[in-house]
């Protein structure tokens, strides 16, 4: 997501808000409430979108004198009956926790930039997610679907594809290449290696169907069957290692990608390295893992979002 340069003496992300002359941080800790739902239809070739969301969130703050606050976000209403601009953002203390400064900047600049990312979650729902909602038929006249998402208790599922069925095993070797691809989440080592591993936010981030078996020799599959594979190696905040396959590849054809987490402070940088690759499948591996991981892991949690 683009963003303005931020001025000498602030900068302010999603995952935290800095007054870099002062000595102020705050952390949008953790998104505790995710439910509602999210549809599209597809009615005579035009496409049709409702959703509506309830989300609350944590946040803490660190005054210049080393306080600690701790507070609470919630938005009731994104949906589409309402424009951006009237979405209702409320931002509070944490009961018994006594004024601060630290409310009023969230309140602020916080606020602008929480809206500013759900307005992008709104253009991702309606580009994304909408792909192959508008498919002609045979005769010319266009097939009517529905893509739906709910979520409750924290879980996302989203039904908008099928998986194709594996190509058969020619028995013909496979020229593979290998490439890597580098990237930075403002967040913790912790909290990104869970996120490829806990089941609910794999749902979450690949808005779709998935079975995550956390553990070495465990399975995954997603994107309703069109990626799997299996854990080979887990260390905890460290590093993933995996066999990884796009459902269409040659039958029982694997990459392995290995997952690299490095703790920068209030960063992490992650290399992703794949090898074993089907040459001519390296640019839409390339693109999936850029796309369907990590830009859709940042603008899930927040991970990546760096705004003024």
């Amino acid at each position: 997501m683009n963003a303005e340069k931020p001025s000498t003496d602030q900068e302010t992300t999603l995952h935290g808000s800095y007054d870099v002359a002062k000595k102020n941080i705050i952390l949008c800790t953790e998104v505790s409430k995710v439910e509602g739902e999210a549809s599209i239809n597809n009615r005579k070739g035009k496409l049709i979108f409702f959703y509506e969301w309830n989300l609350k969130a944590d946040w803490r703050g660190t005054s210049k004198s080393g306080i600690i606050y701790k507070g609470n976000i919630e938005v009731p209403n994104l949906s589409d009956e309402n424009d951006m601009d009237d979405l209702d953002i409320s931002v509070s203390l944490c009961k018994d926790e006594p004024e601060t400064a630290l409310l009023s900047l969230m309140r602020s600049e916080g606020a602008k930039k929480i809206r500013t990312v759900l307005a992008s979650y709104v253009d991702f729902l309606k580009t994304e997610f909408t792909q192959g909602m508008i498919l002609p038929t045979a005769n010319g006249v266009t097939k009517q679907q529905t893509a739906q998402a709910t979520t409750k208790s924290n879980k996302t599922q989203i039904g908008s594809c099928t998986a194709a069925p594996p190509p058969p095993n020619t028995g013909v070797k496979i020229p593979t290449c290998k490439f890597s691809i580098k990237d930075t989440f403002l967040t913790s080592p912790e909290d990104l290696y869970r996120v490829f591993l806990n089941q609910e936010m794999v749902q979450a981030f690949t808005r779709s169907s998935a079975v995550v078996e956390a553990e070495k020799g465990g399975k995954f599959r997603l994107l309703d069957g069109n990626v799997n594979g299996e854990f080979q190696e887990l260390v905890p905040e460290q590093k993933i290692v995996m066999k990884w396959r796009f459902n269409s590849w040659p039958c029982e054809h694997y990459a392995t990608v290995t997952l690299t987490f490095t703790d920068k402070g209030n960063e992490t940088d992650l290399k992703i390295e794949c090898r074993a690759v089907p040459e001519n499948e390296e640019e839409r591996t390339r693109d999936g893992w850029q796309r369907y991981y990590c830009h859709a892991i940042k603008q899930t949690f927040g991970y990546g979002a760096r705004l003024c």
